[in-house]
């Protein structure tokens, strides 16, 4: 390992082996039952603090809301503070509301904002697969970065907004200066444990059924929402999802995971050139934290990475107040 990185793994959870249980699955393409106790069975392991209807209701009336066109669709974001910019970008399924305790709190010394990408909530939702190219959601980024007021900026994402701060990181290293990414392994990374490890390959089976002709009609709402034990966060939730398209939400799904049958990609990625902090919930289901393995391979700048033993895939919400006491220990060194 290079002398400019390092790696913590809080509690000494192990980042090498391959020796997380294979997830039962039941059925190629399972039926709405099966996908429902799937959702249950893997986004219980979380346990979230319950905010105050206060708190939220707070934070929401300090935000200003805005919405920018990029590549023919209209994105929304919301902002709040003043600082350097701070831009968080959230997965599936989620909204930019997800980030609310992080943009709360860094507020503070910070312009924090965090966008819907499209296909969510306020954003624009195309339903054609093509729409959801990388390249596109770049663009996205870069749209809603110049709306701020231009790069660099801190880019924190988590999930599919993970995914797309990698590739931002890599094809586009002068619109940011920091990069953040929460519960989910380098693009290369991903497509190395699908093709290796019959651990990861049993737990994204879901994805199977996610790009099947029959899923958007299949998965509700509440399959959807029932990661989520905040009562006060699972009504904007709920609305946000109400509010998005799940034939759109799952083109993530389509055109972006990598395809059967797996296998690892034969061209090396363009290294990574900003400070680096990867955050990882190691009871995540659904990306498992051997993926994390050789991803020093692909930063040339300081990197840091911390597995937390006890959180799952949604760390912002299963760790708050850990997370946020890490950023801003992070962002300040770094």
């Amino acid at each position: 390992m290079d002398k400019n990185q390092s790696c913590a793994s809080n509690l000494g959870v192990p980042l090498v082996g391959q020796n997380e249980p294979i997830r039962q699955f039941s059925g190629k393409y399972p039926g709405q039952k099966s996908v429902g106790a799937f959702v249950v069975a893997a986004l219980a392991l979380l346990t979230v603090n319950q905010a105050s209807a206060s708190d939220l209701k707070n934070f929401e009336r300090g935000v200003v809301h805005h919405t920018v066109s990029a590549s023919g669709v209209q994105l929304h974001y919301a902002e709040k503070g003043e600082g350097n910019i701070v831009l968080f970008l959230h997965g599936f399924p989620d909204h930019w509301l997800t980030w609310w305790r992080q943009m709360d709190d860094l507020a503070a010394d910070h312009r924090v904002a965090a966008m819907d990408l499209r296909g969510f909530n306020l954003s624009s939702q195309p339903t054609s697969p093509d729409a959801y190219e990388i390249d596109k959601l770049i663009a996205d980024v870069e749209a809603v970065i110049n709306d701020l007021g231009g790069a660099p900026v801190t880019l924190i994402g988590h999930d599919w907004g993970g995914f797309l701060a990698w590739h931002v990181a890599m094809q586009r290293p002068e619109l940011i200066s920091r990069l953040v990414i929460v519960n989910i392994p380098h693009p290369w990374a991903v497509a190395e444990a699908l093709a290796t490890n019959p651990a990861q390959d049993a737990a994204s089976q879901y994805v199977d059924f996610f790009r099947s002709p029959a899923a958007p009609d299949t998965i509700s709402r509440e399959q959807i929402s029932n990661w989520i034990s905040d009562s006060e966060y699972l009504v904007r939730h709920n609305s946000a999802m109400d509010r998005s398209e799940m034939d759109a939400m799952l083109n993530y799904y389509r055109t972006l995971y990598p395809k059967r049958p797996y296998r690892a990609y034969d061209t090396k990625p363009i290294k990574i050139t900003a400070p680096t902090l990867v955050v990882f919930g190691a009871k995540d289901p659904f990306l498992l934290v051997s993926g994390l393995n050789a991803t020093w391979d692909y930063v040339s700048a300081p990197l840091t990475i911390t597995v937390w033993p006890d959180a799952g895939h949604f760390a912002q919400h299963d760790q708050p107040a850990r997370l946020n006491a890490l950023l801003r220990d992070w962002l300040s060194s770094n």
